[in-house]
């Protein structure tokens, strides 16, 4: 090996672990949080296991769309992590990072996850340009929305209906209920993340759904675990219904009460706990439809 190429290969390291710290490679519970509604979507629809293709499609695509999520929302959000100490030393935001640099990377990831979508079929296909299009106005709603989480959890939640067209090659009237279901799980969740940012949003002009609901937000967080419980429940009940199911969703709630005891103090260590163990709750319910059927 040349004394250049010696010299060249800690540069590669250093660059390869800021694109991997940019794509959040390291926290995995972002790409759960979307992956288990997406595979209990797959088994609703199909009627159990769907077969390998679809599986590793949808999971390696959740993983390559929310890592290309997080290219586009620390792009759009720069100007403004700068302020907030969670998010300051974001590789982008710090400048390690340029905005060419994140633009392309999420780019190249956005096409590999579309390559994926292409082995599926022409419903699939085609319902995946709305859900990149939400997936890259989502970052810009936290300025003009005061709910900026229901268009995350519209963004969240598309595998969903994207699921029943890779199966069905349609999309019924039930997956747009789950998507709804799914919505509010995603309103609690992110809810309790923004939570964890109030004061600095706050100070720097940032609309959450944490400051809109102010001091209702721990009683909001816990209704909207309930409705995502309860209409995930009666459409699962539809499919499977029996003991195993039942007892997925007490443990949930089980889960939903404790989350409750983390953010009733509205304290940043809690609050961010609650959120960063939500996968949890997503994989009780699919690990539920996965042993019912």
């Amino acid at each position: 090996m040349t004394s250049s190429s010696k010299d060249l290969a800690p540069a590669v390291r250093s660059r390869l672990s800021l694109y991997l710290d940019l794509i959040r490679w390291n926290r995995p519970a972002g790409w759960l949080l979307l992956l288990w509604p997406s595979l209990s979507a797959l088994w609703l629809a199909h009627g159990g296991f769907p077969g390998w293709h679809l599986v590793i499609v949808f999971t390696l695509g959740t993983i390559l769309m929310r890592s290309a999520g997080c290219c586009i929302n620390d792009v759009a959000d720069r100007d403004f992590d700068r302020h907030v100490k969670r998010t300051a030393a974001r590789p982008v935001t710090s400048g390690l990072v340029s905005v060419k640099e994140a633009l392309g990377l999420g780019a190249v990831l956005a096409f590999l996850a579309f390559c994926l979508v292409l082995t599926t079929n022409a419903h699939t296909i085609a319902w995946a340009f709305p859900a990149l299009a939400v997936t890259v106005i989502y970052p810009y709603a936290k300025r003009y929305v005061s709910m900026p989480q229901a268009v995350l959890g519209v963004a969240f939640s598309f595998g969903i209906p994207m699921a029943y067209a890779a199966v069905q090659a349609s999309i019924p009237l039930e997956a747009w209920i789950l998507l709804i279901g799914n919505l509010f799980w995603v309103l609690a969740y992110d809810t309790e993340y923004a939570m964890v940012d109030r004061d600095d949003d706050l100070r720097i002009g940032m609309k959450t759904s944490a400051i809109t609901l102010g001091r209702f937000d721990v009683l909001a967080i816990t209704g909207f675990y309930l409705i995502y419980l309860a209409i995930w429940l009666a459409v699962s009940w539809q499919h499977v219904p029996g003991p195993l199911l039942l007892l997925a969703f007490a443990v949930a709630l089980a889960q939903v009460v404790w989350h409750h005891s983390l953010i009733k103090n509205r304290t940043r260590e809690g609050c961010f706990k609650a959120f960063r163990l939500n996968h949890w709750l997503g994989f009780t319910l699919f690990a539920g439809l996965l042993l019912s059927y």
